[in-house]
């Protein structure tokens, strides 16, 4: 069952930690197995009843339009009638993908994350949307995540998980060592991208120049408009060459967490 609420999805940046890869490829399309990373995302929506995106473009759009344009052929049978150029599919994509909704929306090449979402505000008529951003996977439950946005009441709903530390921690007394751990998880939480908003947002966001997650959200915190959804199981972003390796690994070993649907 498709459910109302858009998801909007960032899929502007220029992926700069991946490069060269990135500078003939958007980001989003980098594939973990035979997928990009941005379907990963949209099939974790789409377990659970999520089908209407919106995708905020950037930089390498264009191909990111081409992909789920030509998505239907890349991925069924069909007959293409030269004499018309109409075409007969004799297999279909999965149930959940055949509802799948995809807005385009350009939002400029240099634009920032909040400027993103202002842009998008035309294709907003509820009075909630989820946004995230196009490389970061997880099994997170996104109808608890709503559920508790809705019951706050607030503008925001953040997802934060707890990270393990790069290093051993130790703690001495007297130069002698008491205790070690090896790569603890951190007490403070970091921001995993799942959000929930209501439409209160765009009165915080500004123009192109306006990075969600500095003014944006500081003036949130400040109103105490911000609701936290602690996520304790997998989180994973995909932010340089190291972390493709990892995800790629864990896809084509069948060992993916964020998995959650089952075609």
């Amino acid at each position: 069952m498709t459910r109302n609420y858009k998801i909007v999805i960032l899929c502007g940046g220029k992926g700069m930690r991946m490069r060269p890869h990135t500078e003939t490829m958007p980001k989003p399309l980098v594939p973990i197995g035979e997928k990009p990373i941005v379907w990963h995302v949209m099939k974790l929506y789409s377990h659970f009843g999520f089908r209407n995106f919106v995708l905020a473009l950037g930089h390498l759009g264009n191909q990111i339009v081409k992909y789920f344009v030509h998505y239907r052929e890349k991925n069924c049978d069909f007959t293409l009638h030269s004499r018309d150029g109409t075409e007969t599919f004799h297999t279909s994509l999965p149930p959940d993908e055949e509802e799948w909704n995809i807005t385009f929306a350009h939002t400029g090449l240099e634009t920032k994350t909040g400027g993103r979402i202002k842009r998008i505000a035309p294709y907003i008529q509820e009075d909630y949307f989820f946004a995230t951003y196009a490389d970061g996977l997880a099994d997170i439950d996104i109808n608890a995540v709503l559920e508790q946005h809705v019951a706050s009441g607030l503008a925001a709903t953040m997802t934060a998980v707890n990270l393990p530390t790069s290093y051993g921690l130790v703690k001495t007394s007297s130069g002698i060592a008491t205790s070690f751990r090896e790569k603890p998880r951190a007490d403070d939480l970091v921001n995993a991208g799942f959000f929930v908003f209501s439409r209160k947002i765009f009165d915080y966001l500004g123009g192109d120049d306006c990075v969600l997650e500095q003014e944006p959200l500081r003036r949130m915190v400040e109103d105490r408009q911000v609701n936290v959804y602690h996520h304790e199981g997998y989180w994973h972003s995909m932010d340089t060459h190291k972390d493709h390796a990892t995800l790629s690994r864990l896809w084509e070993e069948n060992q993916a967490p964020w998995k959650v649907w089952n075609d």
